[in-house]
């Protein structure tokens, strides 16, 4: 390996807000829309003489955040003051935690272009966000400080830096968020900032003595809140660091220069320098006194991992083996917990049923269910409209008492009833709106023969063998009974009249 091949090597730190109601160490609300420095107390003020204490479901969450990354979790974990001034940290210290955190060790498996590499976990740790500053559009030096964000509680998820592109970066963020979302740790909606992402970046340029790797200064990108920026932020530095490096061979290493800290903006797509880098002593970290170490028993941890889900890499798994469905459904199906068991709840209602498939209800899924959510950005349990409705409406489809057009109006149509989700009838709805379609062969056969009538052209090459020529015919026959005929019934007609079977 030599300067010339250098190997991008990122590391990632992940913050994210756990789904609690309640701050970290006080009773204040956890609410994104109150507002400014409404949701305050004088604990998570820093007033003098006040006395944090722990949020039990916190620190539940953490640890079920840890066991899904497959962390060990410490029989002895403390808290620590790591101190630093900033306007919008009032105490002038974030309690957090240093050299005994609640998780340690672990792996996430993320899969990119149809492979899986694997991101080493170093450790999982609790603390308390700081608030948020808003700086002035106007180009003056102006800010304004939210302490409603101060002391919510933060998960950070440190991983060795076994990533070594951007878009495995992405990849892993993405992953991430997943997991958390499928434990029910995290919200992570990124535009209220409930996840962010610092990724660490250098470049190994070879080996010094000893076969000891050597790297390019590690840069330290702060407080990225998008998918896209991850990428973008990291292919800027790789970028930036190659220059550097071909600029300089023997001075641009993590010898000379150490450590720096670099912001990013967006909208120009270019990272700047911050500050150097600050070591730990920096932060003159020392055991938090007013708060006692974390020892977590055996048999509430064993409570907790009994409480963990099915994970997102194995119900991918999962339904590829067990339902026969194609890995790009299964990965589109179990991005989402919710959607997942949606469909799952469905395919349970059809397990008798030979006329309708697993597949058959992932394409229900995939195409209706999905594209409503994405029409009206909304969640599945904003959807008004249960499992057990779209498959009774398969059920029907399945059945021929509907086209697979009209399934489709069906649901909206029991969606817009404005009746709570699952109070509905769908076939009571069928008979509603008349939307049942025409099997009767008797009734059929009069608009068959005036379509041929019509239509000679299309019916002589039907009768002559080109088979595409029946999808006119029959899209002629359902334009005159308003959607309505059967496309199966008409098709028989169509083949006993012009092929005489």
């Amino acid at each position: 390996m030599s300067a010339a091949d250098p190997i991008p090597t990122i590391g990632m730190e992940v913050h994210l807000h756990l789904a609690t109601r309640t701050k970290m160490f006080c009773p204040c609300a956890v609410e994104y829309d109150a507002p400014p420095n409404t949701r305050v107390c004088p604990v998570c003020l820093g007033m003098p003489g006040v006395l944090p204490v722990m949020n039990e479901r916190a620190v539940e969450l953490a640890v079920r955040m840890a066991l899904g990354l497959g962390c060990r979790i410490p029989d002895f974990a403390k808290w620590d003051r790591k101190h630093y001034y900033y306007p919008d940290l009032p105490k002038n210290y974030q309690i957090s935690e240093y050299d005994e955190p609640l998780g340690l060790g672990g792996r996430l498996d993320v899969e990119l272009d149809g492979e899986t590499f694997r991101v080493g976990i170093t450790r999982v740790h609790l603390e308390e966000d700081a608030g948020k500053l808003v700086h002035a559009e106007d180009g003056s030096n102006a800010s304004v400080v939210d302490l409603n964000r101060a002391g919510t509680p933060l998960l950070e998820i440190v991983s060795e830096p076994d990533i070594h592109s951007a878009r495995q970066a992405r990849a892993y963020g993405e992953a991430l968020r997943q997991l958390a979302v499928y434990l029910g740790v995290g919200h992570c909606n990124m535009q209220l900032g409930q996840m962010r992402f610092e990724p660490n970046i250098s470049l190994r340029i070879g080996e010094g003595a000893g076969g000891v790797p050597r790297y390019t200064p590690i840069t330290e990108i702060k407080n990225l809140n998008s998918f896209r920026s991850v990428e973008r932020a990291c292919e800027f530095e790789i970028a930036r660091h190659r220059d550097e490096l071909a600029a300089d061979p023997e001075g641009y290493t993590l010898e000379t220069l150490g450590k720096s800290t670099r912001g990013w903006r967006d909208d120009r797509g270019v990272s700047f320098l911050q500050r150097s880098k600050e070591e730990a002593h920096d932060y003159r970290y020392f055991p938090e006194p007013d708060l006692v170490p974390l020892a977590p028993a055996r048999e509430w941890v064993a409570r907790v991992r009994a409480s963990v889900p099915e994970l997102p890499a194995d119900r991918r798994r999962r339904f590829v083996e067990a339902y026969g469905l194609p890995e790009s459904d299964a990965a589109v199906l179990t991005a989402d917990r919710r959607v997942a068991d949606f469909f799952e709840d469905a395919v349970r209602l059809h397990e008798q049923n030979k006329q309708v498939t697993p597949k058959t209800v992932a394409n229900w899924v995939m195409q209706d269910v999905m594209r409503i959510l994405n029409e009206e950005n909304i969640g599945i349990s904003e959807l008004r409209l249960t499992a057990g409705q779209l498959a009774e409406t398969i059920g029907i489809v399945a059945q021929g008492l509907v086209s697979r057009e009209t399934g489709s109006e069906l649901l909206a149509k029991v969606r817009a009833t404005g009746e709570p989700a699952g109070s509905i009838n769908v076939r009571q709805v069928v008979e509603d709106y008349n939307l049942a379609q025409t099997s009767d062969a008797g009734e059929l056969e009069q608009v068959v023969d005036a379509v041929i009538a019509e239509n000679p052209d299309a019916a002589r090459q039907f009768a002559d063998g080109v088979d595409k020529a029946v999808g006119r015919l029959i899209g002629l026959a359902k334009k005159k009974t308003a959607g309505k005929a059967n496309p199966k019934v008409v098709r028989d007609l169509l083949v006993r009249k012009l092929r005489g079977s």
